[in-house]
């Protein structure tokens, strides 16, 4: 994807997405659309971009919409799944109690773009919490409800190298792919 920039000075510039995207926002946060909020919003965003320039993202977004929809229904499917038992186990429900468990899961990919989807679709999901991001060797620590054994920890571990392989499918360059490619093998 080309990005479009309008140069303003020799260090300076504007872009175009950047600036539709912050205009969006400022007027998503006023009561109504006016032509106003639109002309603030656009100097605004022209201001921001001149006062913080940004460095050029490169190409670390790919959009696959066949993983894409996947990572959308499985992220779903999960919420579903672990809503049921966090709020039972919440609201006190018989059976044992359930112990937590802080574990460490190392990522195959080190791209920043995948450690952060992974770390907030991690955090949405009901019953874990990152922790921690090692950005060095691109590590997880996530605490977990319910993994009281070893066999709870592992699959936990699994879980989190399945979501990393549909983000990668769904977000992911081919430096990514490749990388779990090479350690399936």
């Amino acid at each position: 994807m080309r990005e479009f920039t309008v140069r303003a000075g020799r260090r300076r510039a504007i872009r175009l997405p950047a600036l539709v995207w912050l205009t969006v926002v400022w007027m998503l946060l006023w009561d109504r659309p006016t032509v106003g909020n639109l002309l603030s919003g656009l100097v605004l965003a022209v201001l921001l971009q001149l006062a913080f320039p940004l460095p050029p993202v490169g190409p670390q977004l790919r959009l696959r919409p066949l993983g894409l929809a996947a990572f959308a229904l499985r992220a779903a499917a999960d919420l579903l799944h672990s809503a049921g038992p966090l709020a039972w186990q919440a609201a006190g429900g018989r059976g044992r109690a359930k112990r937590n468990s802080v574990i460490a899961v190392p990522l195959r990919t080190r791209s920043d773009l995948i450690l952060t989807v992974m770390a907030i679709s991690l955090s949405a999901t009901p019953g874990t919490l990152v922790l921690d991001v090692r950005h060095s060797d691109a590590t997880l620590f996530l605490h977990v409800l319910g993994a009281a054994d070893d066999a709870a920890v592992a699959k936990a571990r699994r879980d989190v190298q399945a979501l990393e392989r549909r983000t990668v499918r769904a977000f992911g360059t081919r430096d990514d792919l490749r990388a779990l490619a090479e350690d399936r093998s």
